[in-house]
């Protein structure tokens, strides 16, 4: 009779014994195997491997495949654009004018995301992370159907509406999948699987490159199958995720559902409750800290007025933006320029910029690897350093390159190093780092700032760069190194290491503001 009132003492409120002998057992499903051991060495269980999978290609990888598959058939679809508004309204568009809806249908992408980090704090918490993360490749697939049918119409105003919807559904990914995926992950994975969904999106650029090629889907008349085929995966993966576990840690902080709550963190694991003792302690830990504040609704001006979580959320905020900030997509922009100055064809230049997108998706892999051995401000640190030394080579190299014989291939090293530096921490850390920053109340709210911090600073880039690349050039690169260099200074002062820490550890460091010391040893 002891061994239940045993189990029991691990929670804030008292849990029933039934419910703990009745999960240890008998199995949940056909694909646990309980065990009977009181030894539990964290592992990619099934469920946990299926939820990496499941996201990353019917959530993240879309995100990243509709940033990068409307740059290739640009000039294909300002026609349809021109005889749609020549159609429609018996008007011929100027090339300024053109430049002003084609301007349109690139950033109104990105106004969808920034609406969509907004939602989904509130959306995370009300609907859970499993249903927000449906409703994300719902929103998804509509985009899809927009795009087949803005041809058929003729109809630039569907053209531009899809780039809201699949905006919309990007913002909200980009806020809760890290979320869900961290909150599902045991400790000692949380930086391995923190990665997955900054690779899906990694992945998704590198697939809407290579989709974009004459061979494949860059036809004059393919271009709404293009901008739509990234539809396949969300369809197909729709139904795996309906399957997956709800988070076990909004079930038992957030909603209070204890036995449901267990009941998952059961079968997500693979084994009886009973031998959970580092899963249950952290759910004790982080539900009776939410206890503690449960008066407190964390929506996002909350958070944003809560003087303990300021340096955590200006930590988080600053990586986001940092991201880019740090001219990854003036890199691409100009990428072209560069390997064609080396010699290169337009099609080989096309290939070359293939090859950065995929040393992208390499550097995540290894970071999977790399993350829960090296920690995340070594890397970090390390790759916003080596990213800013990089962006300032790029401006001097850019700035002779016609100057200095071999200067392009100079060019084209800097560019490499730097989209290898940029994948090996600057990249993946942002996207999962506030779900390790964060107590599971103000969670949500804490990774809608930083995904709408991240959509910010890419709207600032687009809406700048152009205009600062006109005035000054290749100089406009050395602005990037050292904004940059800013944020590395101002994360090395105040960035924690997460591995091996709780959120709550990490919160009680940062609780201070700019007078905490999150780096200081423990006095003995």
């Amino acid at each position: 009779m002891g061994e239940p009132a045993e189990r029991a003492a691990l929670f804030t409120k008292p849990v029933s014994p039934k419910l703990f002998r009745d999960l240890s057992q008998s199995p949940t499903n056909e694909h646990q195997q309980l065990t009977n051991s009181t030894e539990y060495k964290a592992e990619w269980s099934f469920y946990l491997v299926l939820a990496g999978v499941a996201t990353t290609l019917g959530c993240s990888l879309p995100v990243g495949y509709n940033i990068s598959v409307i740059n290739t058939p640009a000039a294909i679809i300002q026609n349809f654009v021109n005889g749609s508004v020549i159609e429609h309204y018996d008007v011929v568009v100027t090339k300024s004018w053109m430049n002003v809806l084609w301007s349109s249908v690139v950033a109104i992408f990105i106004v969808g995301g920034c609406a969509g980090s907004i939602l989904g704090a509130s959306l995370a918490d009300k609907l859970g992370r499993r249903k927000a993360t449906l409703l994300t490749t719902v929103i998804s697939v509509v985009g899809a159907v927009l795009f087949l049918g803005c041809q058929a119409a003729n109809s630039v105003e569907l053209l531009i509406l899809g780039r809201l919807i699949v905006g919309l559904s990007a913002g909200l990914t980009t806020s809760i999948v890290p979320m869900y995926l961290a909150e599902l992950a045991p400790m000692a994975l949380a930086g391995a699987m923190g990665v997955v969904c900054p690779m899906g999106v990694n992945v998704g650029v590198l697939v809407g490159q290579i989709m974009g090629l004459d061979v494949i889907l860059g036809g004059v008349n393919d271009w709404p199958y293009l901008l739509a085929a990234y539809a396949v995966l969300v369809i197909i993966c729709v139904p795996v995720i309906f399957i997956l576990p709800e988070s076990p840690k909004y079930l038992y902080v957030v909603k209070r559902e204890e036995e449901t709550a267990l009941k998952e963190l059961s079968r997500l694991r693979a084994v009886s409750p009973s031998i959970l003792t580092e899963d249950l302690e952290l759910l004790r830990e982080e539900a009776r800290a939410a206890e503690e504040a449960s008066s407190l609704q964390w929506s996002m001006l909350r958070v944003l007025q809560e003087p303990r979580l300021r340096l955590v959320l200006l930590l988080t905020c600053s990586m986001q933006a940092g991201q880019q900030t740090s001219g990854i997509n003036a890199v691409f922009y100009y990428s072209d320029i560069i390997f064609r100055g080396a010699g290169l064809s337009a099609k080989g230049s096309q290939y070359a910029t293939i090859g950065c997108g995929a040393i992208n998706v390499c550097t995540a892999l290894l970071m999977i690897k790399l993350l829960p051995k090296c920690g995340r401000r070594p890397l970090l640190l390390g790759s916003i350093l080596a990213a800013a030394i990089c962006l300032a080579a790029l401006a001097v190299s850019i700035r002779f390159l016609d100057a200095l014989a071999g200067m392009p291939y100079v060019c084209m090293a800097a560019v490499f190093a730097y989209v290898l530096a940029y994948g090996f921490g600057l990249g993946p850390i942002p996207y999962f780092i506030a779900s390790e920053m964060f107590e599971v109340p103000p969670r949500s709210a804490g990774m809608a700032w930083g995904s709408l911090a991240n959509w910010a600073g890419n709207f600032l880039v687009g809406m700048t760069f152009p205009v600062v690349r006109d005035a000054i050039g290749a100089y406009s690169f050395i602005i990037f190194s050292a904004v940059t260099f800013a944020l590395f200074v101002f994360q090395r002062l105040y960035f924690p290491e997460t591995r091996g820490k709780s959120p709550l550890q990490i919160s009680q460091l940062c609780s201070r503001g700019f007078r905490s010391r999150p780096l200081a040893r423990p006095s003995v």
